[in-house]
């Protein structure tokens, strides 16, 4: 039982991590708070449910439809909403209240589209549910799967960002955005291309979801505050911090409705995110400021 508890929370986790790195790319390198996060991922579920359900398509090969179009919607709502708030930030320095304020309407755009289109009752489908023998533990196949599709995917992206030059073009703008235009760098640009890679990284998580759990139109919230509390935790902008965090919030949440009490999962979430707070404000992983 621990065994499965232990590999359930980690898959758990990583599809978290995933989700909440696509946050921390958004807020880190295009300083946006964004409150529709959680109703991308739901809105990708779906997807994934109306391709493998109508069509055959098995979530896989609906990634290769629902990822560039998670992109472009997410580049197309860059232009359209945040780029004039970014522009009036310059003068005003309100970047980050203006945009919890715009994605806080977009989330009930959203989020009223899918209750309109999808109704408001709970799904999920079939898809790779049998069980496969790991250490003893009995884990679906389901689950394993997204495991691996989160760590191929983090990787992917950590890698990118740490060992390539556009990745230290992020990075830059990630540590200081005022100095990075004296070197040639278009922020603009760059911000505007990691929040729709943003945008993917949520639809990606969306889709492993609906591998293995139920859904409806309404759990967008929830995937909005765990990605929050994950950031904050990890450390704001920090993808490794995100990482861990997520592992961490995915093993709590498994032992807590394994061995305590399954209503008490929500709790022990953000138990687990105010101890870290007390302890270490600025997260695992991020840097202090000031004195």
């Amino acid at each position: 039982m621990l065994t499965t508890a232990l590999i359930s929370g980690l898959v758990l986790g990583g599809t978290y991590a995933l989700v909440a790195m696509g946050l921390t790319l958004q807020y880190g390198i295009s300083r946006i708070m964004n409150l529709a996060y959680g109703e991308v991922t739901i809105f990708a579920a779906f997807s994934a449910f109306l391709l493998f359900s109508t069509f055959g398509i098995n979530p896989l090969m609906g990634m290769l439809v629902v990822l560039p179009g998670a992109f472009a919607f997410g580049y197309l709502i860059y232009g359209v909403m945040m780029q004039p708030l970014v522009k009036r930030s310059s003068k005003t320095g309100t970047l980050e209240v203006d945009s919890i304020l715009a994605t806080f309407g977009l989330l009930f755009v959203i989020q009223g589209v899918m209750l309109v289109t999808f109704g408001s009752n709970y799904t999920s489908y079939n898809y790779l549910n049998f069980g496969i023998d790991i250490l003893g533990a009995n884990i679906a196949a389901n689950r394993l799967l997204a495991f691996v599709l989160a760590i191929v995917i983090g990787g992917a992206l950590f890698f990118v960002l740490t060992c390539t030059r556009w990745g230290t073009t992020i990075r830059a703008i990630a540590v200081a955005p005022k100095s990075a235009p004296l070197v040639g760098i278009n922020v603009n640009r760059t911000a505007r291309f990691a929040f729709a890679l943003g945008t993917m990284l949520a639809a990606s998580g969306g889709v492993m979801i609906s591998m293995y759990q139920t859904f409806n139109a309404s759990m967008g919230v929830v995937f909005t505050m765990k990605a929050l509390v994950i950031v904050i935790m990890g450390g704001l902008g920090n993808l490794m911090g995100a990482l861990v965090a997520g592992l961490l919030l995915g093993l709590v949440e498994t032992f807590v409705a394994t061995y305590v009490d399954p209503g008490l999962t929500l709790a022990s979430t953000y138990l687990i995110f105010l101890v870290v707070l007390l302890w270490k404000p600025s997260g695992l992983f991020g840097k202090a400021t000031g004195r």
